[in-house]
């Protein structure tokens, strides 16, 4: 065989290889790179607050706003960031008490839902955000419908992760947490072990999971050395105080989402210690077109399958 042909046909077989690459690993199959290296980090002036927020993507493309967690920040969204941000332009907020935006004293500043939820609003107004899907977790709930039904021309599409808008919901631990609400001074103390304790902030990552094993201790380390901040659990327990007001507005949520019919996919993690699994087939009850996908994974389901949350939602906005 002349070297010529064998250069010629090796050329064409090493082409091939590296189109069939190209094209296989890239993001329109599903399966881009993981990397964080896009990642900004920003603060912007919001009501007289600097508010801290992770971003990535390109701006023209479907933004995605994502709302956390507690006691968590933006940073739990970081496994996305590293997954999604190829092809959507991602924007998560630290709430005012939460990661690195202010945390004033609570003497000087109301922590209740219905005012996170207005600086969250102006923080979208302050940076442009005009339509979104929003990815709303634990607190991110509340947060997150009171957004959508103060501006439903903004939502494209709604991604629930174990988020509670139903009594369906709320298991076990809510005893306490009822007694708090009922009378906060005879259970504060009860109220704080319950949930901003290290048992408590450790097993909310773990909860039924039998294989513990899987879970970066960092998580709740991490979690537990910011609620030890000053002022945190004072800021804490105003704002679980107030989210007495969240259960009683489940009905107006549950209406919204009959009426409105919104796009929903609902991404459980059923080892979950706060919030029961039976909360998704609430939400299929209220949006039957819903997508429900309950996974091996905890309250956090990012801790242990961020790579199958990444694929549910590029399934689901695509």
């Amino acid at each position: 065989m002349h070297s010529s042909f064998r250069d010629s046909h090796l050329f064409r077989e090493s082409l091939a290889l590296f189109l069939f690459a190209a094209i296989f690993f890239s993001p329109a199959f599903g399966i881009p790179a993981v990397t964080t290296q896009n990642v900004l980090y920003r603060t912007v002036q919001v009501d007289g607050l600097s508010i801290f927020y992770r971003e990535a993507g390109p701006k023209n493309a479907p933004t995605v706003l994502l709302l956390h967690g507690f006691p968590s920040s933006s940073r739990m969204f970081e496994p996305l960031f590293a997954r999604l941000s190829d092809r959507y332009h991602l924007v998560a907020p630290d709430y005012p008490g939460f990661g690195h935006s202010d945390a004033p004293e609570p003497a000087g500043f109301a922590y209740t839902f219905d005012h996170i939820a207005t600086v969250i609003d102006h923080f979208t107004q302050a940076v442009g955000l005009t339509h979104y899907s929003l990815y709303v977790q634990d607190y991110g709930g509340p947060v997150g419908f009171r957004l959508a039904l103060g501006h439903p021309e903004r939502l494209e599409s709604l991604i629930i992760q174990n988020a509670v808008a139903h009594e369906d919901g709320l298991g076990p631990l809510w005893a306490t947490r009822r007694a708090f609400w009922a009378d906060r001074a005879a259970n504060e103390a009860a109220l704080r072990a319950n949930l901003i304790s290290f048992a408590a902030t450790k097993q909310r990552h773990l909860g039924s999971d039998p294989d513990i094993d899987r879970y970066d201790p960092d998580l709740w380390t991490d979690e537990f050395a910011f609620l030890s901040q000053p002022h945190q659990v004072d800021i804490q327990s105003d704002l679980f105080y107030d989210y007495r007001t969240n259960v009683a507005s489940y009905p107006v949520w549950q209406a919204w989402l009959q009426k409105k019919q919104p796009h929903t996919l609902v991404i459980w993690g059923k080892y979950d210690p706060s919030f029961q699994v039976a909360e998704a087939a609430a939400y299929k009850r209220d949006v039957p077109a819903a997508e429900v996908h309950i996974l091996d994974a905890g309250h956090f389901a990012m801790d242990t399958e961020a790579q199958q949350v990444a694929d549910l939602i590029r399934g689901f906005l695509k």
